[in-house]
């Protein structure tokens, strides 16, 4: 019995082709097809929603069980991201936005490392392009409501004091910086991280599985395979938390660059 490697193919490869997986997912090329990726997508959300609204469904001033458990994740969010960039009033203004963000993304990013699901949709750039739109537009309304649309853009790429000839060259950069290059690396380091672990881990778990079935020599390299595999995973998720972590806590200090514009 000798090992074959398949390269990991991303078709057809949670539902069937058959009429229950089109009528499922739809064809192909459909838009709002439901592929594996969009089905975990959901599937975290909802897991997601559902814990916390068991968890606060008869909040208690001594919380216990579930409610101590998002309590202690909320808080988190709050006072090591929130409040730490934004203050203790801005923090609590905005803690919605960021702890949806936050937990969002870890979700996502956990389903990774749950075996039957072994992928994260951030590897994907469709969900990490729109996270950071929301919080593209978020930042934008903070800066907007409080300077009004037009002052919030003039004071963000405008630097004062400057020479007139230099803002010929700082304002297009300035714009770029700001409103183009924000969102991008948002969505660039989230995705490129998610899906690089996606692929190491795939390739770890496909070698130990090649190796072990040649029933040979080679059937000893599975087992460093397979440790390789677990350490990796573990490494995984702490990147699992820290790509959370990161992507809310960018997204609480563009927050505070837009409600401070005017100290450009």
């Amino acid at each position: 019995m000798k090992g074959e490697f398949h390269s990991p193919s991303l078709e057809e490869e949670f539902f069937p082709g058959d009429w229950l997986g089109k009528w499922l997912i739809g064809d192909a090329g459909d838009w709002f097809a439901m592929d594996r990726l969009m089905f975990v997508r959901l599937l975290m959300a909802v897991i997601v929603g559902v814990f916390f609204i068991v968890a606060m469904r008869r909040p208690k001033l001594v919380p216990s069980g579930l409610q101590n458990v998002a309590e202690f994740f909320l808080d988190f969010v709050r006072i090591h991201i929130a409040e730490d960039i934004l203050g203790k009033k801005e923090g609590r203004r905005f803690l919605p936005v960021i702890a949806t963000i936050f937990f969002l993304v870890f979700a996502t990013n956990f389903a990774a490392v749950i075996p039957g699901l072994n992928i994260s949709p951030n590897a994907r750039i469709g969900m990490p392009l729109v996270l950071a739109l929301f919080a593209y537009v978020v930042f934008i309304y903070a800066g907007a409501k409080k300077y009004g649309f037009f002052s919030f853009v003039k004071s963000s790429v405008v630097i004062p004091n400057l020479p007139p000839v230099l803002h010929l060259i700082v304002v297009p950069i300035e714009i770029f910086s700001t409103f183009v290059l924000r969102p991008a690396t948002l969505t660039i380091r989230l995705m490129a991280n998610m899906l690089a672990g996606h692929m190491v881990l795939v390739l770890l778990f496909s070698a130990t599985n090649f190796f072990f079935w040649q029933l040979n020599g080679w059937t000893a390299l599975s087992g460093l395979t397979l440790v390789a595999s677990v350490l990796f995973t573990l490494f995984e998720l702490l990147v699992i938390f820290l790509q959370a972590y990161i992507f809310a806590l960018l997204c609480a200090v563009y927050i505070e660059l837009s409600l401070h514009a005017d100290e450009h």
